[in-house]
């Protein structure tokens, strides 16, 4: 009977840490205020607002990803990686382009926590987020403050609609022309399939699940890269 007892206070402690949510409404109101439906980021504005940004970055470091479900740590991280952008942006307001910054390698600076180790944005994107989750969606949604990223969503991830959050941004930015164009006769698509064809395997195959592929055979081009800021 006490065996049983642990058991089920075991069980009940397993589904009662998977129910927690994360607090995104802080980020999400930076967001909402500040980015457009098409994702331009007013920087001049947040930069007015950066002792939030920090307050936000800094509970973000706090947490431990690994008490929460799936799908709760994939919308931390997704919300981590940008919240941090944005401060790094708005911390050195105006600028050009974030690339300016750092010698060309800003993602290459160790400057976020995660689980009390300090690494840098592109090892939470590749020694963390992509390993995880094996989810090429996610390359729509981690926004590194260019033109030609995939748009900051102006709301915040949120575990439990994080899953129809990326399929919504993923189908979104393969079918606007701004960053992929597919006629009757090419396929020229970002960078950004080129960059992470690991992740993306047959890129046609993927594409084909968003966008009718009218030139099937036709070769794939990839568009040159603009590393602009995203500002408006």
């Amino acid at each position: 009977m006490k065996l049983f007892a642990q058991i089920f206070i075991l069980i009940f402690t397993t589904l009662c840490i998977k129910a927690q949510r994360i607090d995104h409404s802080k980020f999400h109101g930076i967001l909402s205020k500040n980015v457009t439906v098409t994702g331009s980021v007013n920087y001049t504005a947040l930069k007015g607002q950066v002792a939030k940004i920090n307050e936000i970055v800094k509970e973000y470091a706090a947490i431990k990803p690994e008490k929460y479900s799936k799908n709760e740590q994939l919308a931390y991280y997704i919300n981590y990686y940008n919240a941090a952008t944005i401060k790094l942006i708005v911390e050195n307001w105006p600028i050009k382009s974030i690339t300016s910054l750092d010698n060309g390698k800003p993602w290459d600076v160790k400057r976020v926590s995660v689980s009390g180790k300090i690494i840098s944005l592109n090892e939470l994107e590749n020694k963390i987020i992509r390993p995880t989750f094996k989810d090429a969606r996610i390359h729509f949604a981690i926004n590194c403050g260019a033109v030609s990223c995939p748009p900051l969503m102006n709301t915040a991830y949120l575990g439990d609609q994080v899953q129809s959050q990326l399929e919504a941004r993923t189908r979104a930015f393969i079918s606007d022309k701004k960053y992929n164009v597919i006629t009757s006769s090419s396929i020229k698509v970002s960078k950004i399939f080129d960059w992470y064809k690991e992740d993306f395997g047959d890129v046609s195959a993927f594409l084909k699940k968003y966008v009718v592929l009218t030139p099937a055979k036709a070769p794939i081009q990839y568009q040159e890269y603009v590393w602009s800021i995203n500002g408006k």
